[in-house]
């Protein structure tokens, strides 16, 4: 493998892992703060309902109730980079389950789109599905 493809590889490959950490440990115990993870202009899909902003983003995740996440698997690729505006970018899939409060716990898969601002990453975009069942 080329060099440079490889060192890409492992730089997506450590990148995501150090996101989706701190990502989630937020997002369950940090939540006032996740807001800080996204673009001003970012993007979340949340089962199929849409919300722009990090202000609005923030708001949503306010108003679910406590989560706690557990993580089965994790990818990670570079997105090329004038898909973002010439700044580095990853695509980050995650598979895992979340409970809500004493809910049982549910699957799900989120897809972020992450680009290095001021050297932080930020969601530029943010999918997530919980796994139901196909009646």
């Amino acid at each position: 493998m080329d060099e440079n493809i490889k060192c890409q590889v492992d730089q997506a490959c450590k990148t995501a892992e150090d996101f989706t950490k701190h990502y989630y440990e937020s997002l369950d115990k940090r939540r006032h703060l996740i807001m800080r993870f996204y673009l001003d202009s970012g993007v979340l899909i949340w089962n199929g309902h849409g919300t722009t902003g990090k202000d609005a983003i923030g708001k949503f995740f306010m108003d679910l109730p406590v989560t706690e996440h557990n993580l089965s698997s994790l990818d990670a690729q570079r997105v090329l980079d004038a898909a973002v505006a010439s700044k580095m970018a990853f695509l980050i899939k995650v598979t895992g389950t979340v409970k809500y409060q004493s809910k049982s716990p549910k699957p799900f898969t989120q897809t972020f789109i992450i680009t290095n601002q001021e050297d932080k990453w930020k969601i530029v975009s943010d999918t997530f599905r919980l796994q139901e069942p196909i009646p």
